[in-house]
């Protein structure tokens, strides 16, 4: 590589480090710093550092206020980020198993059209939640689960479906031959091989579901059903906002995202990939 290139790479990443660094660390430093601060400093939406810290304070409020309503709000969040990654997991790869396997004849192109579709067609909140109520799982833990996994079923089954093509034919052949059922080659043998893809969803879905604002809001209303996001509602008002309470709640509910990011971050983008050599 000539010494011209070096430095037009050094260049290019140098400035992709600055711009992640304005839109990515200077808004959550601002975030940080403003919850550290009193209510009346923190109103004025500045980068300054306090003289007074007032950390304990702020967030020991944070966490009794409501009741203690954002501890139960992290136990709601985590409970259903749990069972929805589950329940994505194990529908979405079988989904993708089936639909690549058989991925010829009519049937196959419907379902194919129909998963495409609900990534293209938004959904409809107030028919989902006639629906709900129909069968008596509105206001339910469980009815926002199955909302989550439907919702997040075709990015998923798609990403499933593009790593089972790389996954050869003749091991199936081979399983069926030693008379072993559909059922059990998926278990025992494919989806051991869809550890990488398996790896990127549970991560990207455990963080969007744990991040959700709008499904809980609308199928999970009620305060003892409140997720972490629905929390800032506790500090923002018309007439009065605790921004360093508001703030702090952020910093609080962002954590764990963070760290799945931060320590995972490789296997995201090792499972995105794994499936794009053959299609």
């Amino acid at each position: 590589m000539s010494q011209g290139a070096k430095l037009q790479k050094i260049a290019v990443s140098a400035i992709m480090l600055l711009l992640s660094t304005l839109i990515f660390w200077v808004p959550f430093y601002f975030v940080i710093v403003n919850s550290f601060k009193s209510s009346t400093k923190a109103a004025d939406m500045n980068m300054k550092w306090p003289d007074t810290l007032h950390i304990i304070d702020n967030y020991k409020s944070v966490l009794t206020a409501a009741d203690n309503m954002l501890v139960r709000a992290f136990y709601n969040s985590t409970l259903l980020t749990i069972l929805s990654v589950v329940g994505l997991v194990i529908v979405s790869s079988l989904a993708g198993f089936v639909l690549q396997r058989r991925e010829r004849g009519k049937a196959s192109s419907t379902f194919n059209f129909l998963v495409l579709a609900g990534l293209m067609i938004p959904p409809a909140v107030v028919p989902t939640i006639w629906v709900l109520n129909s069968v008596g799982l509105f206001k339910t833990l469980t009815g926002l689960t199955l909302v989550e996994i439907a919702l997040h079923f075709p990015f998923c089954a798609i990403l499933y479906k593009a790593f089972t093509a790389t996954i050869p034919r003749d091991i199936d052949e081979s399983a069926f031959m030693d008379g072993c059922g559909g059922l059990r080659l998926y278990t025992y043998i494919i989806f051991p091989l869809l550890k990488p893809v398996t790896s990127t969803i549970v991560i990207i879905q455990a963080v969007n579901i744990f991040n959700d604002f709008v499904n809980p809001l609308y199928f999970l209303p009620g305060s003892e059903n409140a997720t972490v996001q629905l929390t800032l509602y506790n500090f923002m008002s018309m007439y009065i906002t605790s921004w360093n309470l508001l703030f702090a709640d952020v910093v609080l509910i962002s954590i764990p995202p963070l760290i799945l990011f931060i320590f995972f971050n490789k296997k995201i983008v090792a499972g995105m990939t794994a499936g794009s050599v053959k299609g």
